[in-house]
């Protein structure tokens, strides 16, 4: 086995993270604000009261600052799939391709096409086709998305893959599978949902600075109205979505299941901690875990939630690690012997398809890829990469507090618009500055919650980069550790120098105000 280069992977980990941290700072807000935007010229197109335009015109101009930045950024992250990850880029074949491919063929194009008859075209078509081309860039923007996360949701869960012994690359032998996969699907609806959520709190907030300066009064009261009941409608099915998605963790990832949950000891009716501390780890007759300093749980919750029955077992990180005969684990290491099979298997196919041996090649080949071997050997492959079970536990604090805050915080922004709205009904919103100043410094907390919940999706995971087939430190590129260190602090002050740009961009946009009459 090749020997792993720990710090390379480290750095190049560091980099990928950056790039797509800072990507998803600008995402959320256009997934969202396209829909809002959508709404809003509806609204005018409808009434046919030039305020709404004036309304739409100004949260556009919102919305271009903000994809303009979010773009370059995205370009960034996609190239280095291809630079730092070309071992990844070989292994998945055509498979995680596929989706990027269609992402730029059809989003992209959708996009581009009619955004540019969005901002100018303005006067120069008819109310009717402006709307339309308002609505297909918000279509076109979601289904970017969608895209993205199905090819995302194959390497959380792959699937409609078949692995070609003679390539040594996974190839889609089923198109369908990967598409409408139930991680990907439920991934997709989470993360737009969570976008739409974002851009709704980021309207309310900045309209409400409007009304603590007693500015624009009708504009802002108008803009909450929308972005409140979007946001209440979004924040309703964010819960959802997140609660069955962590269902098909449970199944599908149950390493990532525990780690969120900080459980160690599996068991039944088991608790979900609703708050709680972590200490610090102990290794305790060979088995490690951590003590809470302090939690509070609810009863049964945590199997409620894997499985729907208060009753059902869940399986913690030791039992997932080292085995459980009793609900039927298996261990770590027992997977560990089945993967280094699959690959001494596949060294033996690769040995005698270069020495010329038909015979032995054909029978080798029919072994690998009979559906015992695939079912039972085959989908441990990642394993052999190990040399020790406890390799396969990821950051369990991380998985932990970035989970916690995002279920939180997903909580406080349903409370959030009932509020809003409850106070428009009333019609003492613009009088209730308490709330406004709420709202003003709620604008950060979906952008933590957001962040929290990628963190979650990807440390989560670790250490794979394909589940059970493929290690992180077996997809990275064999580059020098300087040259990724290089590039690191150079995408870093190159992100950071745009979202101070954008940040100092929007703050004098919305200082201007709306135009008055919508020109």
């Amino acid at each position: 086995m090749e020997e792993i280069n720990s710090s390379l992977v480290d750095w190049s980990r560091a980099q990928f993270a950056l790039t797509a941290i800072y990507h998803w700072f600008f995402v959320p807000l256009t997934l969202g604000l396209a829909f809002i935007l959508a709404f809003m010229e509806s609204i005018y197109v409808k009434t046919g009261n030039p305020e709404w335009k004036k309304i739409t015109k100004f949260w556009m101009t919102i919305f271009g600052i903000n994809f303009a930045i979010g773009v370059a950024t995205g370009i960034i992250l996609e190239f280095e799939f291809g630079t730092n990850w070309s071992n990844y880029s070989w292994f998945v074949g055509d498979i995680f391709g596929t989706p990027l491919a269609i992402e730029g063929i059809m989003a992209f194009f959708l996009e581009s096409t009619f955004i540019a008859v969005m901002f100018f075209g303005w006067n120069k078509v008819s109310k009717r086709f402006h709307l339309v081309s308002t609505w297909l860039v918000a279509f076109g923007a979601n289904i970017s998305a969608l895209w993205i996360l199905v090819a995302n949701g194959w390497m959380q869960f792959p699937a409609g893959m078949y692995f070609n012994p003679d390539t040594v690359r996974n190839e889609m032998h089923n198109f369908w599978e990967v598409l409408f996969s139930p991680v990907a699907v439920h991934k997709f609806l989470h993360t737009i949902t969570s976008g739409f959520t974002l851009a709704s709190i980021f309207v309310v907030g900045v309209s409400a600075w409007f009304l603590l300066k007693k500015r624009e009064r009708s504009f802002a009261l108008k803009s909450i109205l929308v972005a409140s009941i979007f946001g209440l409608i979004s924040s309703l099915y964010l819960a959802f979505t997140g609660d069955s998605s962590a269902r098909y963790v449970a199944e599908k990832q149950p390493m990532k299941f525990a780690a969120m949950e900080g459980l160690y000891e599996g068991r039944t009716n088991a608790p979900l901690v609703a708050f709680g501390i972590l200490g610090s780890k102990k290794i305790e007759e060979g088995k490690q875990h951590h003590d809470f300093l302090m939690k509070l749980e609810i009863p049964s919750m945590l199997s409620i939630l894997a499985f729907q029955d208060a009753k059902a077992f869940v399986p913690g990180i030791n039992d997932l690690v080292y085995g459980n005969e009793k609900y039927r684990v298996m261990s770590t290491s027992e997977k560990i012997v089945r993967g280094n099979l699959a690959r001494e298997t596949l060294k033996e196919f690769k040995e005698a398809k270069e020495s010329g041996n038909t015979a032995h090649y054909d029978s080798i080949k029919t072994v690998f890829l009979s559906e015992h071997f695939q079912k039972n050997y085959f989908c441990y492959f990642g394993y052999s990469y190990f040399n020790k079970p406890e390799m396969v536990i990821p950051n369990v604090p991380t998985s932990f507090y970035s989970f916690h805050i995002m279920v939180f915080l997903g909580f406080y922004f349903i409370a959030f618009f009932v509020v809003a709205l409850v106070l428009l009904y009333k019609d003492t919103l613009d009088k209730s500055r308490w709330f406004l100043r709420v709202a003003l410094w709620a604008i950060p907390l979906p952008y933590i919650a957001s962040q929290a919940g990628w963190i979650l999706a990807e440390v989560g995971r670790q250490p794979w980069v394909i589940q059970d087939y493929m290690p992180t430190m077996a997809a990275v590129s064999r580059l020098s550790t300087t040259s990724v260190q290089i590039t690191f602090f150079l995408f870093a002050i190159l992100f950071t120098a745009l979202l101070i740009a954008e940040i100092k961009i929007l703050i004098r946009q919305i200082k201007i105000g709306p135009k008055e009459g919508g020109h």
